[in-house]
This record gives structure tokens, C-alpha cells and sequence, in this order.
């Protein structure tokens, strides 16, 4: 009878057994295992120095192995490879350790390392990805955010795609012809700028582009221009649209084959393919999202960022690095020039124009007023003597120009908060509706659907106020939804299109509509452009915590402004905002330069960022005091705090560099001078590097320009 299950092995049992196993044990110990030390090594060359994939910075270093010889023609520097990491000292050798992968980083005849090498264990690919121009890139970001070089390569070296490495790349094209100037000439140094990069120059600006959809078609031209002077262009845009957008305008200025699209909606093989064709040289120009800020171009000759003041452009991942800084670093190192630009400035683009790094370019006013539509402002004061604002939400202005827009084309409404109605209260009490297992705020997804919190989506049909028992609600913020539907009651005639973080529209046909967007999802108009547009709850903008609000305001205001027509074809954009407030201003004169100058002296008065370095240390309180401590600061260092960071309410989703839950931390800003930062950079990283290799306790968390200092 056969048995039913796993095999198992028959064990040797009585004295034939036994006599079996010490002859096989005689045997082991008469044939010793055959070890690394007795495989050649490479004649020339026979050590390797390698980065390891361990983003750690007490391990921030290179470590060196042995190269045998079959491995010889493979472990080029620039290539991946496996090589154990962590390994022991057994009998004056190392053993075991754990298989991680690694870069070659250079071959040596000879190794500091007083003791015996390890081997590479294996070469992935023969594919040289990290190059010296890479390498030196990549330390300089690591450094400057004092953070590990590997955590800076896992960022600017994509992951390996073994079919998109075998197929080869095609050969590079002869450079194009340099474009005309187009509209560029509507700026007085435009030209001039064009002139210096067909010369093989490296000039440096700043540029305030007009209104208008012209902005692609000028970007593309710059591009171009380098590329036809024989050298490498590189651009980063916010998001997946604006780098369609761009490349459209370059595919028709230049044809295929000059440049390639990097964007997450490729895929990463696709992209991979994109990547290695830059890298290979067979293609000399990248247009991209955030990613794109390390692709390997040859001879680079322009770096170019839009609208740098974006979110998207700051990296989530360690070291959090911004691409405008790492494309500034970039034009330094490699020679290149530079263009910053965008409708809006930022405070950072404005000290690059006051330190003199960069040149600005701008249109002058007569050209501003022709492209610009006419801005017109309602404040608090306005809506509360407008019998039609206390009434409804939007007051007689706004409906005015609504209904004179929609007889001319489609009309934009920018609401500042997605969803329906995002934050509700009692209609009796006013007290914020609450959720009653977690506390978080409830909402109203739609007109028809129960209430659902916030934080933990727990549903509450039967919600009565814990305050007053009152049961019926009021919205205190109204979303895109929300107003989409009023909108539509209002107008029932014509047809309404939201557009927002779960459905972006791309472009809207040049016909009467009503266009409900949140900031950044603006839909590109087919035609001249939107006939009006309606900048909803300005207060929501303007009244957030944050030293950025205001500039953040006017970015929004700008860019959706700047898709309305102009003034002369009976553009008109109406703010629902306080008429005296500086942003409110700046939108009104259209002047984003002059915002950012003032905003830039303010933070200059009070020693913030930009102006001033400053570094965040957060973490439990043991461990900022440890690493403040233990940092060797500038003598001219200020610190401040550490004080207690708000705990995430149980529920609430977590968001990055929150603590964990029931944890309570701490956070100090460090504040040096101008001229300091990269040693506050580099005192920190020592500090925590040595914390780190003593396991002092649970390391404190480090970030340099914090992108939030409230």
C-alpha cells in the first residue's frame, strides 16, 4: 500500500546508519569547502568600490570588494551589481552576510581595507546607469539635504528593466535647425536670451511669462534653440499635462526623434526604454515631471523647471529634495543655463534674481495689460451690502459675469475644496459635526448619501448633535460638487464639467459651458480661452497657517487667470477676496514679480526661509535633544524650540513626517545665516551618522528647507 502525503526521507537506523554518517562526516572535514579566497581575481584593477543600496547615513560610504576574473570585463564602474553586505570575521575571513544590490563606483589596484575582500557576488547588468556627471550629482543633492547618497541614486537611477536594456537604442539624430524666435519677441530680452544659447552661453533668467496659452510654444523654442547649438535641453513641468502640452509644442517645432517624454503614465518599462536612450546619448533632450531633474542628458546645455512654486516638484522621498534646487545645482556643475519660469514667482526664483545667480525676464506693462483679462475683486464689505450675496453664495457681480461669459464661450469656476461639502456643523449651535467613534469631521458626499466621516469613513445616517441634540446640518465649506450642482440648477441650459483629483479634464471644447475645477486641474480651453472666470472662497486660500499662503493664492489665482482671455476680447476674472490684501493686489496689477520682491523682503526683516537656512529635527524628545547635542552647529546657529508636534487624531489618516501613532514627538527648527547652510547641513548629518553607528537610541529625523515651518 502507497502512502498519501509528502515524501519523507527514510532515516538510517542501527549500527549501519551510524557508520554511514561518520564516514560522510570524515569526509566533510578531509574536503574543506572551497571558498572565494581560491577563485582568481582580476589581473588589473582587482578592487571594486561600491555603493551600496543602504540608505543609512552612518553607512553613507563606499565599500570595497574583490573582482574575480570572471568578472572582470563585466564590473565596469556605472554598473549594478549584488555583493553581500553585513558579513562576519570567521577564522580571518568574511562570511555569510545578506545579499543586497550596489553600483560600481570606481576600480582600484589597491583597497584602504586592512583585512580580506569580499567579492562581488554577481553583476547584474552590463548597463554603465550611474555615470560620473550622475555620481557627482547625486553627492551634491545628498549633501546639500543632508541626507544618503543612496537614497539620492534610488531617486535618479530608475529601476531595471533587463528586456528594455537588450533592445537597442536608435542612433542619434542630426541636431535640428534653430527655430525662429516666435514669442519670444514679446519680451524685450527674449531674443537676446535665445541668441546666448544658439551661441553654446549659459545664461540664467528667471521668467515671468505672460498670460496665454502661448507658454509651451516659447518653452519648446528654447529647447530647441540648445538642441540646434548642439547641445543637451532638459525641462521638468508639474504634472503629466503641462509636460504633454510641452511635448506637443517640441514634436511640432523639431519633429520625433530630438527628445523623449518621461511621465508615470508611460509605465515603467516604456520609461526605462526613454531613460537609457538619453543615457546611451541617442536622444539629447527630456521633457518630464519631477523625475525628470536627474535624467542623464549629454552635454547638457539648459535646465529648465515651470512653475517651480508647484508642490508636485518636491519629492516626498528621502532626502525630500526640490527639483528647481537640484536643477540649479545641475546648470552650476555642468555649465548650463537656466530658465525659471512659470505665470507666478516664487520667493526662491525672486533671490535668485536679488543675489544676481539669475537675469529676470519679463514682458513690460503695455504687453502685460494687452494679454492680461480685467481682474475685478469682491470683498466682505462688497457681499454684505449685495442683497444677492446674503441670499445665495455668489454675489450680483459674479452672476453678472457668468451669464456675459456664457454667452460668449465657456466660463471657469475655480473652488478651492473638492468633494460636496467637505466640513458641515449644527444649524442650531454651529458646533462642527463630528464622528462619534473617532471624532473626525463628517461629511456629505452627495445630496442623496449618508454622512461619512473623514478620517475612518464610518457612515453616521442618524448624526444628532452632541451639543444641542439637534439633528439638521449646515455647510460650513462647500466643495466643487456642491457648487457644480447649484451652478447647474442656476444655468439648467447649459452643460457643467467638474474637474478634480478623481477626474482631471485635459482640455474643454470652445463652446458655452461651465467649468468647476480645483486649483491645478483647470482643463486648457480649445479656443482663444475661457470668457470669464469665477475665483471662489479666496478666504480658504489666503486663511491657511502656513508662511507660503499667500504666494500659494496668487500661483493658484495666476494660472487659472492666465487661461481667460484677454481683456480686449471681453476676458473678465472675478476674486472673492478681501480687495486690499497684497496677493489680492498682485492679481489685480498683474504683477507676480513685485508680490515676490516684497514677500521676499519680509522674509529677509524676519530671517525665514529662503533668506535664511533652516533645518527641521523631529522625533521623540530623547532623540532631538541627543542629536542638537551632539551636532557640532555653526557658531551662528539659532535654535528654536524643540517644542511638542500636534498627535494625529485617532482615525485621521496619517501624513508624511507625522509622528507615529501614540507617539509623542518633538520638533526644532535649526536657523543659520546665508552662507551657512551646507555647514548646518553637514554638522547634522555627522551628528546623526555617529548616533546612528552608537545606536544611541531611536534616531531623530532631519530635513533640510522643510517645505511646512508652522
Amino acid at each position: 500500500m502507497s502512502e498519501i502525503g509528502p515524501r519523507r526521507e527514510q532515516s538510517h537506523q542501527g549500527p549501519a546508519g551510524e557508520q554511514l554518517a561518520l564516514l560522510r562526516d570524515a569526509a566533510r572535514k578531509r574536503t574543506p569547502p572551497r571558498t572565494w579566497r581560491d577563485a582568481p581575481l582580476a589581473e588589473r584593477l582587482p578592487v571594486a568600490r561600491v555603493l551600496v543600496d543602504k540608505g543609512l547615513v552612518h553607512l553613507d560610504r563606499y565599500f570595497d570588494y574583490a573582482v574575480p576574473a570572471a568578472m572582470d570585463e563585466e564590473a565596469r564602474p556605472g554598473v549594478r551589481v549584488r555583493v553581500r553586505f553585513g558579513a562576519g570575521q570567521r577564522d580571518g575571513r568574511r562570511e555569510g552576510g545578506r545579499l543586497i544590490n550596489g553600483f560600481v563606483v570606481e576600480r582600484r589596484a589597491e583597497s584602504d581595507f586592512p583585512g580580506v575582500l569580499a567579492p562581488l557576488a554577481q553583476v547584474l547588468s552590463t548597463e554603465p546607469v550611474l555615470t560620473p556627471e550622475l555620481l557627482r550629482l547625486c553627492r551634491s543633492v545628498a549633501d546639500r539635504y543632508a541626507g544618503a547618497l543612496a537614497d539620492v541614486v534610488t531617486l535618479a537611477v530608475p529601476p531595471r528593466m533587463a528586456r528594455a536594456e537588450r533592445q537597442p537604442s536608435p542612433p542619434p539624430a542630426a541636431p535640428p535647425p534653430p527655430p525662429a524666435p516666435g514669442g519670444w519677441t514679446r519680451y524685450p530680452q527674449g531674443p537676446a536670451f535665445l541668441q546666448a544659447l544658439a551661441a553654446g552661453e549659459a545664461p540664467r533668467a528667471v521668467w515671468t511669462a505672460l498670460p496665454g496659452p502661448h507658454w509651451p510654444d516659447e518653452l519648446a523654442r528654447a529647447l530647441a534653440t540648445t538642441l540646434a547649438a548642439g547641445r543637451g535641453a532638459l525641462a521638468v513641468l508639474p504634472d503629466g499635462r503641462a509636460a504633454a502640452r510641452l511635448d506637443t509644442a517640441l514634436t511640432a517645432l523639431v519633429g520625433e526623434g530630438h527628445h523623449v517624454l518621461l511621465t508615470a503614465d508611460a509605465g515603467p518599462e516604456v520609461r526605462y526604454r526613454r531613460w537609457l536612450a538619453l543615457n546611451r546619448g541617442s536622444v539629447r533632450c527630456v521633457v518630464g515631471t519631477r523625475a525628470a531633474m536627474f535624467a542623464p542628458v549629454r552635454d547638457l546645455g539648459l535646465v529648465a523647471v515651470w512653475d517651480d512654486g508647484d508642490s508636485s516638484h518636491h519629492e516626498d522621498r528621502a532626502p525630500q529634495p526640490h527639483a528647481r534646487e537640484v536643477l540649479v545645482l545641475r546648470a552650476v556643475q555642468e555649465g548650463a543655463a537656466a530658465l525659471v519660469g512659470g505665470h507666478a514667482q516664487t520667493v526662491e526664483a525672486a533671490q535668485l534674481v536679488e543675489t544676481g545667480w539669475a537675469r529676470p525676464l519679463a514682458a513690460d506693462r503695455p504687453a502685460v495689460r494687452a494679454a492680461a483679462p480685467l481682474v475685478r475683486t469682491v470683498g466682505d464689505e462688497d457681499s454684505a451690502r449685495d442683497p444677492a450675496a446674503r441670499s445665495a453664495r455668489l454675489p450680483s457681480l459674479a452672476w453678472e459675469t457668468l451669464r456675459d461669459g456664457l454667452e460668449r464661450g465657456p466660463v471657469l469656476v475655480q473652488v478651492p475644496r473638492r468633494g460636496y461639502a467637505p466640513r458641515l456643523a449644527c444649524a442650531r449651535c454651529r458646533a462642527p459635526a463630528r464622528c462619534a467613534r473617532c471624532q473626525g469631521p463628517l461629511a456629505a458626499a452627495g445630496p442623496d448619501r449618508p454622512l461619512s466621516c473623514g478620517w475612518c469613513g464610518t457612515e453616521a445616517p442618524g448624526w444628532a448633535c452632541a451639543e444641542c441634540g439637534e439633528s439638521r446640518l449646515r455647510a460650513v465649506v462647500i466643495g466643487a460638487r456642491r457648487t457644480a450642482e447649484e451652478l447647474g440648477r442656476s444655468f439648467p441650459a447649459v452643460p457643467v464639467r467638474t474637474s478634480g483629483r478623481d477626474h482631471v479634464l485635459d482640455t474643454v471644447p470652445d463652446r458655452p459651458a461651465l467649468v468647476v475645477s480645483t486649483p491645478g486641474a483647470e482643463p486648457v480651453p480649445e479656443g482663444p480661452g475661457y470668457a470669464a472666470a469665477l475665483l471662489l472662497d479666496g478666504w480658504v486660500l489666503l486663511g491657511r497657517p502656513d508662511l507660503r499662503a499667500g504666494e500659494e493664492a496668487l500661483r493658484h489665482w495666476l494660472n487659472a487667470a492666465a487661461l481667460v482671455r484677454p481683456h480686449a476680447d471681453g476676458g473678465t476674472v472675478v476674486v472673492l477676496a478681501e480687495a486690499t490684501l497684497r496677493p489680492v493686489q498682485a492679481l489685480v496689477r498683474w504683477d507676480p514679480a513685485g508680490n515676490a520682491r516684497r514677500e521676499l523682503a519680509d522674509r529677509a526683516f524676519l530671517g525665514f526661509p529662503p533668506v535664511s537656512r533652516m533645518a527641521a529635527v523631529s522625533g521623540p524628545p530623547e532623540a532631538v535633544e541627543g542629536l542638537l547635542d551632539t551636532a557640532r552647529l555653526p557658531a551662528e546657529a539659532e535654535v528654536l524650540g524643540p517644542v511638542p508636534m500636534p498627535v494625529p487624531e485617532p482615525g485621521r489618516p496619517r501624513r508624511v513626517g507625522d509622528p507615529p501613532p501614540g507617539e509623542q514627538w518633538q520638533r526644532a527648527l535649526v536657523r543659520v545665516p546665508p552662507g551657512s547652510g551646507a555647514a548646518l547641513a553637514a554638522a547634522l548629518k555627522t551628528a546623526q551618522a555617529a548616533r546612528l553607528a552608537r545606536r544611541e537610541g531611536a534616531p531623530a529625523r532631519v530635513r533640510i528647507d522643510p517645505a511646512d515651518i508652522g
